[in-house]
C-alpha cells in the first residue's frame, strides 16, 4: 500500500492527509477484526481533522475491512483492491461511492466472491467493479493500473 499512499498524497497536492493503518493483530477472528482497527483509526482522524470527509482504501483483508467499516460517519467513499471477502459480506454503504478493483488471475482472493459482495452492496450504494485482466493478488505486475484506479477515484470523489 506504500505506493498507493504515496501516489494519493502527490495527487492530493496538499489537500489530502494520507495515513496508513497497520492492523493491531494478524488475521481475522471473532474477538478482534481489522474493522475494529479501522473504527479506532476513524476516531483518531475525527479528533485530528474534525468532520472532514474520509476515503478508505484497503488491499486484501484491508479491502474487506474498508468495505465493512465504510458505513461509519464521515466516510464518503471506499476503495477495495483485491478484497479477500466472503460472498455474503454486506454493509450499509448508503450515500457512499465504492470502487472494487480485482485482478482476474488473483489466486488468493476470489474474484467470484468479490462479484457477489459487489452485488450485495449495490442494493444500497453506488458500486463499481473494475477487473484487471491478468492482475494477481500482490498487484505487482499491473501495479500502475491498481494505483491509478484508486488514486483517480479518491481524488475525483473526495476533492470534487
Amino acid at each position: 500500500m506504500v505506493p498507493i499512499a504515496s501516489r494519493l498524497a502527490r495527487a492530493g497536492r496538499g489537500r489530502l492527509a494520507v495515513h496508513r493503518l497497520l492492523n493491531s493483530s494478524r488475521g481475522w477472528d471473532s474477538a478482534h477484526t481489522p474493522v475494529d482497527d479501522v473504527r479506532w483509526a476513524l476516531g483518531r482522524v475525527r479528533e485530528r481533522y474534525g468532520d472532514l470527509p474520509v476515503a478508505l482504501v484497503g488491499h486484501s483483508l484491508g479491502g474487506r475491512a474498508a468495505l465493512l467499516a465504510g458505513g461509519a460517519d464521515g466516510v464518503r467513499n471506499v476503495v477495495a483492491l483485491n478484497p479477500w471477502v466472503y460472498p455474503d459480506d454486506d454493509a450499509d454503504l448508503t450515500g457512499r461511492r465504492v470502487l472494487v478493483v480485482h485482478g482476474t488471475e488473483d489466486r488468493v482472493a476470489s474474484l467470484q466472491r468479490a462479484r457477489a459482495v459487489v452485488a450485495n452492496l449495490r442494493r444500497r450504494a453506488d458500486v463499481e467493479l473494475r477487473e484487471v485482466p491478468g492482475g494477481k493478488h500482490a498487484m505487482l505486475r499491473h501495479g500502475r493500473v491498481f494505483e491509478t484506479a484508486a488514486t483517480t477515484f479518491v481524488v475525483q470523489t473526495l476533492l470534487t
